[in-house]
């Protein structure tokens, strides 16, 4: 008899069963398992390349919103004062916003981990448009100011799920090409923000600042949206740790006004100042203790771990707060050492922010060609500091000063995609937002704290009462050439310090391969 004759000469529906199998049978589970976070049986098919480019598309529109709304207010700013009849509270439109923004940024990449990027980007999006319809239509400057925040809000969040989105779609060994890109979109925002908003406010109204970010917003999402039911899912949903959020974002608030008023508004050793301090002190330190003692935190700290993570977190900032404060301090340098308009010195600024991102692009392509990809940001960022090295020797003409300005940042570009998608490839797939987020929080603050030293810097070797921010307390066209190239000299230090620590950060942090098609190039290596 082979093993597929049967074995009774019965007919199957009148055989009865041995004792033991209805005992066995009733002692089964009934307990119905919840499949809906299983993964899919087959695979969703691919995206096409027109998909992907739609989706990028509509990603780079969103970021340019995010943007675009950090810059575009300032020339508006006096027309906006004069409106309301309040000047003395104008700084804080913009800081209201930046706040906002810095402080989620890590809230909203752990959450689209947990509830998915299509919840998120929605939420963000929807946030930073109905600011923006807030804004336009404020009555009062307490008014504006609440929605700035409203809007930084949902401004914050779309960073970090845009990036977390790209890694969903594109794989780490080609992603950097499109940080490329991402780049420039961060160039067109600080150079055309200003632009733009002078243009509304003089020729249009100021309010229209905002107003454009509604059909561009919703553009965006139109585009977007339609395809999000393709891109892969690696959302994993958990239960929230709300209390670590808001730790995170407390600290981070009173960390950022100490940075903003800081020599400002108050003395550094005033009791505001280092009550503010030590209250933000205290915080993180309650949220690491809580971290500690919850099975799922907000921001686990094994994350900020490992051999890539605190290395790429630490470049990226290091690069990030040397391009910020340069970009904050140089209009006074150019007004006052070269007698440049204020426009003048905006143009002045273009070789710092467009060279940075053909820098990336090059990082970016060397990251799908090679198999060292961390060469390319080593070097670079030590050419940047070579150059910036020369930048804080000695004066020297403008068109050597730009040439030079050119090189620094060119080499400082190289490091945002390498840090960025070496992070992302160093963790589980469901935690790539996470780390995103804590990606952009940390550079946030880096390019706050930046700013501030900087400032203090100034001061020291000036020992002049400046502003920054427009409203000179004293006569900044009285400060002698010499002191001034004297005190930037120390700037210029400083950045490149900061540059090379950045090549240093990028040479500890192991090069983990990526994921993602071979080229001919990198197999031959």
């Amino acid at each position: 008899m082979n093993k597929f004759e049967r074995q009774s000469p019965q007919p199957a529906d009148q055989q009865t069963l041995p004792d033991a199998v209805p005992g066995g049978l009733s002692q089964l589970s009934t307990e119905v398992i919840d499949i809906s976070d299983a993964p899919p049986i087959a695979p969703p098919a691919p995206l096409t390349p027109s998909e992907v480019h739609t989706i990028l598309l509509s990603l780079m529109l969103s970021m340019f919103l995010a943007a675009l709304d950090q810059t575009i207010v300032a020339t508006a700013l006096p027309t906006i004062g004069r409106q309301f009849r309040d000047v003395s509270s104008l700084s804080w439109v913009i800081t209201a916003y930046l706040l906002a923004s810095t402080a989620v940024a890590p809230v909203f990449g752990t959450l689209s981990d947990i509830y998915g990027r299509k919840a998120t980007i929605i939420t963000a999006m929807s946030l930073f448009m109905v600011g923006s319809i807030l804004c336009a239509v404020a009555p009062n400057m307490p008014v504006l100011i609440l929605a700035r925040g409203l809007q930084g809000l949902g401004g914050g969040g779309i960073l970090p799920i845009v990036q977390t989105v790209i890694a969903d779609v594109v794989s780490p060994r080609e992603r950097g090409q499109y940080q490329a890109y991402f780049s420039g979109v961060w160039m067109a925002a600080g150079i055309g923000g200003p632009i733009l908003g002078g243009v509304f406010a003089e020729h249009l109204h100021w309010s229209m600042i905002f107003w454009i970010n509604v059909p561009l917003g919703l553009t965006a999402l139109a585009l977007l949206l339609p395809k999000m039911g393709k891109i892969p899912v690696f959302h994993r949903k958990r239960k929230v740790d709300w209390l670590g959020g808001v730790l995170l974002m407390a600290s981070a608030v009173l960390f950022m006004l100490v940075l903003t008023w800081g020599g400002n508004r108050y003395l550094w050793l005033s009791p505001a100042i280092t009550g503010m301090i030590g209250a933000s002190v205290a915080l993180a330190l309650s949220f690491v203790w809580h971290v500690r003692r919850t099975d799922e935190p907000f921001l686990p700290l094994p994350l900020l771990g490992g051999a890539v993570v605190p290395y790429a977190m630490g470049g990226g900032s290091l690069a990030m707060g040397a391009m910020l404060g340069l970009t904050v301090h140089l209009p006074l340098y150019y007004e006052v050492v070269y007698h440049l308009s204020a426009s003048e010195a905006g143009l002045a600024l273009i070789p710092l922010a467009a060279v940075s991102t053909g820098g990336a692009a090059i990082a970016g392509r060397a990251m799908a060609r090679s198999k060292h990809y961390k060469r390319v940001a080593i070097i670079g960022a030590l050419c940047g500091a070579l150059a910036g090295g020369a930048l804080a020797s000695t004066f020297m003409p403008l068109w050597v000063l730009l040439v030079l300005l050119s090189l620094f940042a060119l080499g400082l570009g190289t490091v945002f995609p390498v840090t960025t998608v070496s992070a992302q490839n160093s963790v589980v797939r469901s935690q790539v937002g996470t780390v995103t987020g804590a990606l952009n929080f940390f550079r946030s603050l880096s390019a706050s704290f930046t700013v501030a030293v900087f400032t203090a810097i100034l001061l020291m070797a000036l020992g002049a009462d400046i502003s920054l921010s427009g409203e000179h307390h004293g006569p900044v066209n009285s400060i002698p050439v010499a002191d001034m190239v004297i005190a930037f000299r120390y700037v210029f230090a400083a950045a490149t310090v900061m540059l090379a620590a950045a090549s240093l950060c990028v040479v500890l942090m192991e090069e983990k391969p990526l994921a993602g098609p071979s080229t001919p190039l990198e197999m031959a290596e």
